[in-house]
């Protein structure tokens, strides 16, 4: 896999077209609907009117000042929010779920964190931020009119699950924390051990490009690609295409203002993050997964579990970061149980 993650960038997303298209189609819907013509997204105004997209949704954030696109998936009494990770990929590596979620008569939810993907994508450094991540999700929960809801968050995402429960728990039924440890310390202590795999040539060259921050080089870039992320992200060859799709559309501009260029060092506002202490105070019932091979410890993802009165804990034994392809069957028979239960 000889390629640069950066590179991956797109030159344009599609939310910039939005906007742009929004005033044709709305000057194309029906102004006239029969009784037998119900109108479709009465609630939506960001949507036409009138017209069927699909469960796509777009719902003001930031105090109406941006938009986050979200789409629904099936439909049934139990209702989950889906976070995806990063920060800065979108919903896209996490498609998988519609495989089997809507199948088991469980309805889903994708959405776009703000500044990814289908998401409006504002160059304002200040939004990048946990708390505030955390407030959009719960005017994501009321623009979406959800309520006793399960929210599961993957990675990144279930820094927002673990933050969102601490603070609004009263709107949940269930929470996944999917392949995510409960303190930025966890992550990296874990995380530094797959250098231990590495050929000591390499070693020695990831040392070097350490030593001078040089995380743009080619070498590290290679180094990541060719043998640690096959070895903790995704152990499947090829890699799954909604994962090779999602790093394409990645906003590496929040992963380097919050995580920093490196996988082994935080210097952005995740730094320091740590919620091991307040886990007690989650009362939901509470799924943690993680996986044998996977950057996060799965010895901390059992650790969570005990900590937080009304949990259990799932292992994938195959699986790494991404043990939703990976150990794919191990995944999702224990999360559909899980959601089932609740």
């Amino acid at each position: 896999m000889n390629f640069n993650r950066r590179n991956f960038i797109s030159g344009t997303l599609a939310s910039l077209l939005i906007g742009a298209t929004h005033k044709n189609l709305l000057a194309a819907t029906p102004k006239h609907h029969t009784e037998h013509e119900p109108l479709l997204n009465q609630d939506d105004t960001l949507n036409p009117p009138g017209i069927k997209v699909a469960g796509i949704k777009m719902i003001p954030v930031v105090k109406g000042k941006y938009k986050v696109w979200t789409k629904k998936i099936g439909s049934g009494a139990v209702k989950v929010l889906i976070l995806h990770g990063g920060p800065g990929f979108g919903h896209e590596y996490l498609e998988a779920m519609e495989s089997f979620l809507p199948q088991a008569g469980i309805e889903m939810y994708y959405y776009d964190q703000l500044g990814n993907n289908n998401s409006d994508v504002p160059d304002d450094t200040s939004l990048w931020t946990i708390p505030r991540y955390v407030e959009e999700v719960e005017e994501v929960r009321i623009g979406l009119g959800l309520d006793n809801f399960v929210l599961y968050g993957h990675s990144f995402g279930g820094v927002l699950a673990m933050e969102y429960a601490l603070k609004y728990q009263q709107h949940l039924r269930g929470l996944v924390i999917s392949n995510m440890a409960a303190s930025a310390e966890s992550f990296l202590k874990h995380s530094n051990t797959f250098k231990k795999l590495l050929s000591p040539d390499k070693a020695k060259k990831l040392a070097e490009v350490e030593e001078k921050g040089d995380y743009d080089s080619p070498e590290y870039n290679q180094i990541m690609m060719e043998d640690l992320y096959p070895a903790m992200l995704c152990r499947i060859q090829p890699w799954p295409e909604p994962f090779t799709r999602a790093l394409r559309h990645a906003n590496y501009k929040i992963y380097e203002f919050m995580q920093g260029k490196s996988e082994f060092l935080v210097t952005g506002n995740f730094k320091g993050w740590d919620v091991w202490n307040r886990l007690p105070e989650i009362k939901v019932k509470t799924l943690t997964i993680g996986a044998k091979y996977d950057e996060m410890d799965p010895e901390d993802m059992k650790k969570m579990a005990k900590l937080i009165p009304n949990a259990t804990s799932l292992t994938c034994e195959n699986g790494s970061h991404l043990c939703m392809y990976d150990d794919q069957r191990t995944y999702f028979t224990g999360l559909i149980k899980f959601l089932k239960s609740v």
